[in-house]
């Protein structure tokens, strides 16, 4: 993604994907100033952890392997003929042991260390340091071999964002050894970037917009008989209104060019339209008699001179393509989100002569 997107609008845009960053305890970062998105992610990790010290470092049953005179837990037969020669009259046992040392808080342990070693300021450094003590019976992991797929409960919910965050930090880190530490040039790559763009847009709307329906939805091919070997089609974002007779399904793209060149002139990614536009079709197919359907690419604006800005009456549908600029003021990201809900959800959106209706209201031109 070549344009820059500010640091707080970053931090705007986590707040609206993770809930928990609404929280009173994050509010004052709205304040702050960072140095780069690896420091955001810092001070929200400090903060998190130290709301995980208040109310008790999350222990669990953790699985130790030990070589001892006396029976406890399992006795491992294998390993204990193994090591007889090496250990008399010593058995490898195996147990249970409830622990700080959880998987949980060894990817904050790992993440934080990481951190440490990066470019961000000093005072998150100290901070991060200075927490890390309360973590000093948990070990590090290989970052390269974390396993994400964490199972939450009533019990470990306060770690489900920060552990959201590590996976983005870890995940869009670029690894290169130098004096000094390692060098994190970049702490999002672009898969994650668009992750976050199309979970934000989708929040957004859920949070802002309570009278429309906002999901991500499965739709089903329009075909009969066998669909076996027919990929999965999951919608970004589905606006509905709340009789469901009026539908908007944008799909979000988040490129460093959002045009293509074909025959040396700038045309919209073909593609991305015929995605769309199968959405569309597909979903029509299987809605009421009387619904309406609409299409949005809503691509994330790069510094390219030629941008998207089209819509297209395709076989009685509106196709839309559109641009967010995600470097403006986030005033102007939310004036940008809400004009579409105006334009597209709230107000009656039009094909030629055959009505569609977005918003309540139903007519003909």
């Amino acid at each position: 993604m070549s344009i820059n997107i500010p640091i707080k609008n970053i931090y705007y845009m986590l707040s609206y994907v993770f809930q928990s960053l609404q929280d009173q305890g994050y509010k004052n970062l709205e304040t702050e100033e960072f140095k780069n998105i690896g420091d955001l992610c810092a001070a929200i990790i400090c903060i998190g952890v130290e709301k995980i010290i208040k109310r008790g470092i999350f222990k669990e049953y953790v699985p130790i392997e030990e070589k001892m005179y006396a029976i406890k837990g399992r006795i491992d037969i294998a390993e204990t003929i193994k090591s007889s020669v090496r250990y008399k009259n010593q058995l490898v046992c195996e147990y249970d042991e409830f622990s700080v040392n959880s998987y949980l808080n060894r990817i904050i342990k790992t993440t934080a260390i990481l951190l440490i070693k990066s470019d961000i300021s000093n005072v998150r450094k100290k901070r991060l340091k200075g927490l890390m003590n309360y973590f000093h019976e948990v070990d590090v992991i290989d970052e390269h071999r974390i396993n994400w797929l964490v199972n939450y409960n009533k019990n470990n919910s306060i770690y489900q964002m920060l552990i959201s965050v590590c996976k983005m930090v870890i995940k869009g880190m670029i690894h290169t050894k130098q004096e000094g530490g390692v060098k994190l040039s970049d702490f999002i790559d672009e898969q994650q970037e668009h992750k976050i763009y199309e979970k934000f847009i989708l929040e957004y709307y859920r949070r802002e917009h309570k009278d429309i329906k906002a999901n991500a939805i499965k739709v089903d091919w329009a075909v009969e008989g066998n669909r076996r070997h027919l990929p999965d089609m999951k919608t970004d974002i589905t606006l509905q209104t709340a009789d469901g007779r009026g539908t908007l399904i944008i799909d979000a793209k988040y490129y460093t060019h959002n045009m293509q060149m074909q025959f040396d002139k700038e045309k919209v990614h073909s593609g991305n339209l015929y995605q769309i536009f199968s959405y569309v079709k597909n979903y029509e197919a299987g809605c009421l008699s009387d619904c309406s359907v609409a299409g949005m690419l809503l691509y994330a604006k790069t510094l390219d001179q030629i941008q998207p800005d089209d819509e297209y009456n395709m076989s009685g549908n509106k196709i839309v393509v559109r641009t967010l600029d995600l470097s403006q003021n986030f005033e102007g990201i939310k004036k940008d989100l809400d004009g579409i809900y105006e334009r597209f959800v709230s107000g009656d959106f039009f094909v030629e002569d055959v009505p569609i209706t977005i918003g309540l209201r139903r007519e003909r031109i």
